[in-house]
């Protein structure tokens, strides 16, 4: 027994902090949407055990690794008796704010599923993501969504209109952002840290009109007040991206990754190709679309 899967990125189109919870936890509003860039899972049965192998050495193969959590929670909820070989293939970078790790997560959760059979239901299925991070649950199901709590109450949307055609320019500068250490410094900056509701819910509208320079310039993170500070170039950037007149730019989750939206993929190629121009090929850069 076989099966593949691609398991897609996202980026944080909005990203807004509400204030600090009692749990620890922030109280976010999000707007998510999966990129057309994947990662590849390969799945096969095995006697005993769980087996992961990866093509990026940096990532442990061990129970510190999502897709082997993912694995071993889906088996002990399904009462499945049995062992499986995971392969791993990454073409989506490491700390990159782009949920990588997390899609891998939920992919792997639809995919054992399928593959036996669908033991479990979509409400447990859930109930594991979200127990392995608050990212996971929106990559159960593959529609734009706009994300509450800490993450993890997910709204699926509709295509939202004014993407149609657009294309993404993503940077990443090959190093990576600690997430707690991202929410953790927003203490330093209240207007981060207790942002105004409804940002979301307005570029939602924004692109469900079709009006996706507006929706551009209402696009928000949070996280990008301690991290900009901290890592100037990621400023840098962004601010290349807007003089090159992107629809956004923005930085995706806690970073490191940054992108610019545009309008086709056409101009998308043309502003990649200028930015190696001008920062070098060290970077990871990547044209993608929706």
């Amino acid at each position: 027994m076989r099966a593949q899967r691609q398991s897609p990125c996202k980026v944080n189109l909005v990203l807004n902090v509400l204030g600090r919870r009692a749990d620890g936890f922030h109280e976010l509003e999000t707007l998510i949407h999966p990129v057309r860039l994947y990662d590849r899972l390969t799945f096969e049965r095995a006697p005993t055990g769980i087996e992961l192998t990866c093509s990026e050495p940096n990532l442990p193969t061990d129970s510190q690794n999502l897709v082997w959590r993912a694995v071993a929670m889906f088996l002990e909820a399904s009462g499945i008796k049995a062992g499986l070989r995971i392969d791993l293939q990454k073409e989506i970078p490491l700390s990159a704010g782009l949920g990588g790790g997390s899609g891998n997560a939920g992919t792997t959760l639809l995919g054992l599923n399928e593959m036996f059979g669908f033991p479990l239901s979509a409400e447990r299925l859930n109930q594991i993501a979200s127990s392995l991070g608050s990212d996971v649950p929106f990559f159960l199901q593959s529609n734009p969504a706009l994300a509450t709590g800490r993450g993890e109450r997910i709204q699926s949307l509709e295509p939202l209109a004014a993407l149609s055609g657009a294309a993404l320019v993503l940077a990443h500068p090959g190093f990576g952002v600690s997430t707690p250490w991202a929410y953790q410094n927003l203490a330093k900056y209240p207007a981060a840290l207790n942002g105004q509701a409804g940002r979301a819910r307005q570029v939602v509208s924004l692109l469900q009109a079709g009006d996706l320079r507006a929706a551009g310039a209402a696009m928000y993170n949070s996280l990008e007040a301690p991290v900009l500070e901290k890592f100037p170039l990621l400023k840098l950037f962004l601010e290349f991206f807007r003089e090159k007149g992107a629809c956004a730019a923005l930085m995706s989750g806690s970073g490191s990754s940054t992108f610019a939206l545009m309008e086709h993929q056409v101009a998308a190629q043309e502003l990649a190709e200028e930015f190696k121009s001008k920062f070098g090929s060290a970077n990871w850069v990547k044209v993608a679309t929706f």
